[in-house]
């Protein structure tokens, strides 16, 4: 029974998740038709795709057993980040391509350390300790970069820049992954997506304060973000030079 729970909710976390990976295909879709990146950064893409990497890594039987569903959605999510920064170093200006050029670099080198290390230096629990710490670092960091957004929302009393499916599903994400954690009793997913689980409710909590506010009381911008405060940081941005454009119209 409790290896059904665990498969469950595994295979609801992998929807979930696809969903949250899925989400930057809006502002791919504007920077492709506009072929350029305008104020887009591609940092946290680069960021993001060092967080499935390394989870891709985790959820291997050598590395993390009964695991494989962690793999298949981080190795999922690996693959779009992929695709989202080889669009942002074809698109991007020269600046801010070596920028990225440069941090995926790093990355990459992060991840071939971490996954070399893993498999010539350690073994069996210590293994799962070493990838699972590292990887549990990234994946909260991941999980606060709407914080600056929420800020917003309490400062202007407006969900503007707080997409409400967006944050439905870091909430939806963040629980089930968190069960599936506890079934497992694996503290390296029950930590990151438990503190995902509380900072969704806490977004939609505001959602349901602030919704009938959305449009009002617009000030000020964020400060930029890890994945899953792309696409409001973005978002946010765009409203702004909209209406100061407008302005001048």
């Amino acid at each position: 029974m409790v290896h059904i729970l665990h498969t469950v909710f595994g295979v609801i976390g992998n929807a979930c998740g696809l969903f949250l990976f899925l989400a930057p295909t809006i502002t791919f879709k504007k920077i492709l038709r506009k072929r350029s990146i305008e104020d887009f950064s591609g940092v946290p893409y680069t960021m993001a795709l060092l967080n499935c990497l390394l989870y891709t890594w985790y959820g291997l039987p050598f590395v993390s057993p009964n695991n494989i569903l962690v793999s298949i959605i981080n190795g999922t999510g690996a693959v779009l980040e992929s695709i989202y920064v080889l669009i942002f170093l074809i698109l991007a200006p020269k600046k801010e391509k070596a920028k990225v050029f440069g941090i995926l670099v790093l990355v990459l080198t992060t991840f071939a350390a971490v996954v070399l290390v893993s498999m010539l230096a350690l073994h069996g629990k210590t293994r799962k300790l070493f990838v699972g710490l590292i990887a549990t670092i990234f994946s909260i960091a991941m999980y606060a970069a709407p914080l600056s957004v929420m800020r917003l929302v309490i400062k202007t009393k407006s969900v503007e820049y707080m997409p409400f499916f967006l944050s439905l599903f870091v909430f939806l994400t963040g629980t089930t992954w968190f069960i599936y954690g506890m079934i497992g009793k694996d503290p390296f997913l029950a930590v990151p997506n438990g503190f995902g689980c509380v900072l969704g409710a806490m977004q939609l909590m505001l959602y349901a304060i602030y919704h009938k506010n959305k449009g009002d009381n617009n000030k000020g911008v964020a400060n930029g973000s890890l994945e899953m405060g792309i696409e409001q940081s973005h978002q946010q941005k765009h409203a702004t030079n909209d209406r100061q454009l407008d302005g001048q119209l």
